[in-house]
Parts: C-alpha cells; structure tokens; sequence
C-alpha cells in the first residue's frame, strides 16, 4: 500500500497496460509516442529546466545526488528514477520527500481523463501505451502541479528510445558502460553505448563518467556530431579521497569524501549516505555537472547536496534499533544491494569489505536472488573468489520476476559454493534472517531489488503496531 491512497488508484489503473519491467519484451521502444503525449498534455515536459542521466551502474545515485544539490540550493526539484522498492512514490517526488498528495492527485486526475477518453486509432501506428510511457508522463505531470524550479531525470533503459529522451535537458550526464540487457541494446559495449548516448542533444553538455577507451570514442563521435560539449572525468579534473567514519553505535558510518578540482574554490567535503568507491565517483560527477551548469551555486549546497542524498536498496543499511524492533538485535548489520550485475555485485563486494573491514573476525551470511536473465555464473564465480561469507541462502525473487532457481543452484554449486536453497523467497529471508541473528552476523541481501522490496515487508511485519491510544 502506498502512503497515498490516490497512487494506489493510479498503480491499479496502469495494471491494464505493457509493464516492461515485469514483463520484458523486445521491440517496444520508440519515442514517437511519448512525443504525441507530450504535444497532447500541452507539453509538461518543458515546465523546468532539467537534467538528464543515463548509464549502466549509478545513475539513481548521480541523478539523487544532483537532485539533492539543486534542492539544497533552494530549488524545489522533482527527482524521477526507476525502479520502485516498496512504494510508487519513490519513484516521483522532491529531493529528500514525496510532494504533497494533492499534486499526485491532480497529475493523476489530468492524466487518467484524458488517456480514457483517446480513442485508440489516434495513438502513432495504433500501438497501445506501456506503462513506462505513461508512467513517464505521469512524472511530467507530477513535477508541473508540484510548480519545480528544476527536475533531474533517470533513464529506464538504454537512452536513445527510453520514454523519458523527449526532454531537452541543460546537461547530460553518462555513467559508466558495461554489457547490461544485451537482449535490447546490443552485444558490445560499443553498441550498448551507441544506446546510451542516444541522450546526447545538439549543444547540450555532456558530461561523462571515465569509460573504456571503445566506450569513450563512441561518446566523443556522438557529441561531436552533435557539437555537445563533452566533460570527461578524470584525476586531472578533479580528485577524489574517501575513508568510512563511525558516527555511534545507534547509527550506521557515512563515508567521508573530499573533492578537490580548480572548478571549486575550495575542497569540498561531505559524509555521505551512499557508499563504496563508485558512490564516491557519481558524487564528484553530480557535482562537477551542477557547479559546470550553475558556476554561481553556493558551494555549501553542494556539500549539504551530496550528504542528504539518499536512494533505497543502494548498500541501505538498516539501523540496529530497527533490527531490534523486529527481533533481530543479533544481527551485527544489514545490508540490502539492488546490484545485479558482474560488476556491480563486485562493487558491493568491494564495499562490503572496506565497510565491514575492522569486523574480519566476525561471520557474514549472504542472502541472494536474481532474476533468469542474470549472468548467474559469473556472479557465483565472485562470491567464490571473496570467499567472505560462511553461510549462504539462495531463493527467487519473489513473486513477480521470472527466475531461474534450477540455473543459480547450477552456478553455485560448479562455483565450489555451499548453500541451501529453497525457491519459498519469504521462508529463505526468515531463515536467513534467523540464521544471522543466532550467530551475531553480518548479513548482506543482493541480486535484485524485488528481494530487498520482500525482506523490507517481511520486517515491517515483525515490528510491533503502536499501541492504540
């Protein structure tokens, strides 16, 4: 259920159309129809200015990160990104909270009297709308009746014909390529950034997160042709240190970081929320976008900016006093990472070693599941190689995504890995959760994001309702 009555309305109602990302499907990627809703809704797309991000590991976290800057400069800012853990509204919103319920409602009740009443043949080829075109729209929507100064924008998939490649953004950011549904934008990262690039506009500046040398000549071929002005980041434009500080034993540590470039008169520090080394990167290319884009911003509210931000299921670290209330205070941390990918996994595995490193002595347990179109072997092969983690639980998904639990044992178990397995997601996290409460373990859940959305509801069901009054 959501906090809003009225997005529970609007998720029932989009139930009717194509969801890609329960349902993939090839060959349903084109712009002309989110160009016919624009011209429709007299073009909400354009209400502010905005920022656009694509890529394929951290652009949530470039794009909250930006958000958060240009809100604590005094902007209100409308933050759009993909996909949602427990609730729809965290999805659309502000920086750092949802808008009020009127201005979902008004976006909803705009949208849904005239999408009902078009009649199918005036839709581009007669195709039906998906749910992300409308969901996008829906966003369009949102940001215009909450009135935003600015609005920062994550692409679904790909960039090039993502429902979102309507915008006409005052920057670009790119963030790292690697092989990701290649089913959809191709096999190489060459191809796969030829996709991405797609968002690239004529003059527009684009700045980019340090990629392959393949990778990078792509972007450079296409902002020439576009004359977008490229920023690539690197040592030389700005440095970046970093180290993990505890704040007390009632609160997870933030990750400390320094940033360092002639573009700021000053080295700027923040603690932030988000960690690992590549928070760390995304951090200094949200910034250098914003102080490139805005050279008067204060540079305080780029620092407040990036300690604020936040983004579910991105290494979220779950307090003790919340492990408490739903009955795990044996559990010495619990960490949840949406990573399912090779390389993101790495990086969790990385951070997970750097965060946790004064806790050697102390046993870790993994809980994962993916989904069937996940390089299983591979992932397996990394959790092999770390050789961190005493006990492991494998399970699906849950309920919505299509799984593969015959191909993950496979992948384990020819990995050298002992596990135990059971395709019950919801007896898996239990089990798990149980487990490392009786032997005072970390415990690190990753694979997927419909995971980390079932242990999130299993909790809420353990802690105790308040006392009625």
């Amino acid at each position: 259920m959501s906090v809003y009555a009225c997005l529970d309305e609007l998720e029932h109602w989009l139930n009717d159309y194509l969801n890609f990302e329960k349902t993939p499907q090839k060959n349903i990627f084109w712009l002309d129809t989110m160009q016919f809703l624009c011209r429709t809704f007299s073009h909400p797309e354009r209400h502010a200015p905005c920022f656009h991000v694509a890529g394929s590991k951290g652009k949530g976290s470039v794009s909250a990160f930006i958000s958060a800057i240009l809100e604590e400069a005094g902007n209100k800012t409308g933050l759009y990104t993909s996909p949602h853990i427990l609730d729809f509204v965290e999805r659309i919103g502000g920086a750092h909270a949802p808008f009020a319920e009127s201005v979902y409602q008004a976006a909803s009740d705009e949208m849904r009297a005239t999408i009902d009443a078009l009649p199918q043949d005036a839709l581009p080829a007669g195709r039906r709308l998906t749910w992300f075109e409308l969901v996008t729209l829906y966003a369009f929507l949102c940001f215009k009746h909450a009135n935003v100064s600015y609005s920062v924008f994550e692409v679904g998939l790909g960039g090039r014909l993502d429902s979102t490649n309507v915008i006409q953004p005052v920057a670009c950011c790119i963030t790292p390529i690697e092989r990701e549904h290649t089913e959809f934008l191709g096999n190489t990262v060459e191809e796969i950034a030829a996709e991405k690039g797609g968002i690239i506009k004529a003059g527009v500046p684009v700045f980019s997160a340090a990629q392959e040398p393949s990778v990078q000549r792509v972007f450079e071929r296409i902002a020439t042709e576009k004359k977008a002005p490229l920023t690539v980041m690197s040592p030389q434009l700005v440095q970046i240190q970093n180290c993990y500080q505890k704040q007390d034993e009632a609160h997870a540590c933030r990750m400390e970081v320094t940033l360092t470039s002639s573009l700021f008169s000053r080295p700027l520090t923040a603690g932030l929320q988000l960690f690992g080394n590549f928070q760390a990167q995304n951090a200094a290319l949200a910034a250098v976008t914003v102080k490139s884009v805005l050279p008067t911003i204060d540079e305080k509210a780029i620092e407040r900016g990036l300690a604020h931000a936040r983004l579910p299921g991105r290494f979220e670290w779950y307090e003790p006093h919340t492990l408490l209330r739903a009955g795990f205070a044996g559990i010495q941390a619990l960490v949840l990472d949406g990573a399912h990918t090779v390389n993101s996994v790495r990086f969790t595995l990385e951070t997970f070693a750097d965060v946790f490193k004064n806790h050697a002595s102390s046993p870790a347990h993994l809980l994962f599941a993916c989904a069937a179109d996940k390089d299983m072997r591979d992932i397996a092969l990394l959790f092999a190689e770390n050789k961190r983690f005493s006990h492991i639980t494998l399970t699906r998904p849950g309920a919505v995504k299509q799984s593969n639990l015959p191909l993950l044992e496979s992948a384990f178990k020819d990995a050298g890995l002992f596990f135990t397995c059971t395709d019950d997601y919801e007896k898996a996290i239990s089990l798990a959760l149980k487990k490392a409460h009786d032997e005072h373990a970390l415990l690190l859940a990753t694979g997927s994001f419909y995971l980390l959305a079932e242990i999130k509801k299993y909790l809420q069901r353990q802690i105790p309702a308040a006392p009625a009054l």
